[in-house]
């Protein structure tokens, strides 16, 4: 059987895609014929597997924009001529856009399934909702990240059509941390939406002196006025910023940390979470969605810089409750093991072949 996952663009550093990955290199592991295809070029490709079982194909080499009518032409040939003699299977669109983009241009062969990878909360605030609304149920399948955000989505949009997928763990840790030291992890693209700012301040509240520190992994447009609000809080000494760490080395990252911050604006269900769980460090994140809740961190209300820093100075101050904390944070990470969700994706093959 053929499956086909179809990104806006499939190699930027971000959930989407490292999601998208490790869905494909554990389907093909299980005799799937799966393709990756991007529909534009990434800006700045990270790789997420190393000795992929799957196809790649990039099909415009401009990064995502506005397209002249020439090259949407040429990139509507290219992509019949890709997807036109594939085997009967599975396009598993992985946003808004790419369900608007791509569904006209499938072949009969190919069953359409929609992803959102955010959260019903973010859908409403944005275009994504209505979006949804128009194209989702015209879909075999609408997939959704938790319980509640799939409930949301049927009730409130009236989608018939709704399923629950988790995003899953691309492998599980035989060694967890020790949650001695004396650092708090953030993970994610230095943007605005993940709120990096309140997680400085947090921080900055909870542990005004050494020798706590704040490890940000990850890179982006906000580097620059991150650095100078870490200085305008008192921290500038003790907020490192990591850049890009490969794939292949977070595992020593989430080994070295004591708790992890979450204080993005909105997400679906991040894998953040699901990592550090399984390596049994307890997290604290903003209450923003049912996929947030799901993973199991201790919950903050949205935007509450003040109360997340009473949390974080919480955990800062007893190793016994980071480790009963971590502890059943990773017992809880278990569900999300790639075996445990590629079952659930073959069960869904299953489902809609029936």
């Amino acid at each position: 059987m053929t499956v086909v996952f179809a990104c806006m663009d499939a190699d930027t550093l971000g959930g989407i895609q490292q999601v998208t990955h490790t869905l494909a290199q554990g389907l093909a592991g299980r005799g799937y014929d799966v393709h990756v295809v991007g529909l534009h070029r990434a800006a700045a490709p990270f790789r997420y597997v190393e000795a992929p079982r799957y196809r790649h194909h990039v099909i415009s080499p401009e990064p995502v924009g506005p397209q002249s009518p020439r090259a949407r032409r040429r990139a509507d040939e290219r992509l019949a001529a890709l997807l036109g003699p594939m085997q009967a299977g599975f396009a598993v669109l992985t946003s808004p856009g790419v369900v608007t983009r791509l569904t006209s241009l499938l072949p009969r062969s190919l069953r359409p399934v929609g992803q959102y990878h955010g959260s019903y909360e973010h859908a409403r605030g944005c275009w994504h909702l209505g979006s949804i609304t128009r194209h989702y149920p015209k879909l075999d399948q609408a997939i959704f990240l938790s319980e509640d955000d799939a409930w949301r989505f049927s009730e409130d949009a009236l989608l018939p059509n709704t399923w629950t997928l988790p995003n899953p763990l691309a492998r599980w840790p035989l060694e967890v941390s020790g949650l001695d030291t004396c650092r708090v992890l953030g993970v994610g693209r230095l943007e605005g939406i993940k709120r990096f700012d309140r997680l400085i301040s947090a921080f900055a509240r909870a542990a005004p002196s050494p020798p706590w520190e704040l490890h940000l992994i990850g890179d982006g447009a906000e580097l620059e006025r991150l650095r100078a609000h870490a200085v305008r809080e008192g921290v500038g000494d003790r907020v490192v910023f990591r850049g890009r760490v490969p794939a292949a080395d977070m595992p020593g990252e989430y080994l070295k940390a004591a708790i992890v911050g979450m204080t993005s604006e909105h997400e679906g269900l991040p894998v953040v979470l699901l990592e550090s769980a399984a390596h049994g460090v307890p997290a604290v994140a903003f209450d923003v969605s049912g996929g947030v809740r799901s993973a199991g961190p201790v919950l903050v209300p949205a935007g509450d810089v003040a109360a997340f820093a009473v949390e974080l100075a919480r955990l800062m101050g007893s190793v016994r409750e980071r480790r009963r904390l971590g502890a059943a944070a990773r017992a809880r990470a278990g569900a999300f093991r790639l075996d445990h969700v590629l079952d659930r994706w073959e069960s869904l093959f299953a489902h809609l072949a029936r």
